[in-house]
């Protein structure tokens, strides 16, 4: 497959991910995380924020391999 094609095809992959990902965060930070001490709350916001990358990064690193 070539890099453009990996490229939408990757985006449409994320895209759909972080529309499942995102409600999901939201949810449990109004569920859960509103009752924990605002220190904790900052740690637990700031880990929903830069988890969403970690099951993205193969698929990044796949988007953007040269061509062949």
């Amino acid at each position: 497959m070539r890099r453009r094609a990996r490229t939408l095809v990757g985006t449409i992959a994320i895209l759909a991910f972080v529309m499942i990902y995102a409600p999901l965060a939201m949810a449990l930070a109004d569920s859960r995380i509103a009752e924990t001490p605002p220190a904790i709350q900052t740690v637990i916001y700031c880990v929903l924020g830069i988890a969403w990358i970690i099951p993205l990064m193969p698929l990044i690193k796949w988007m953007e391999r040269p061509d062949r």
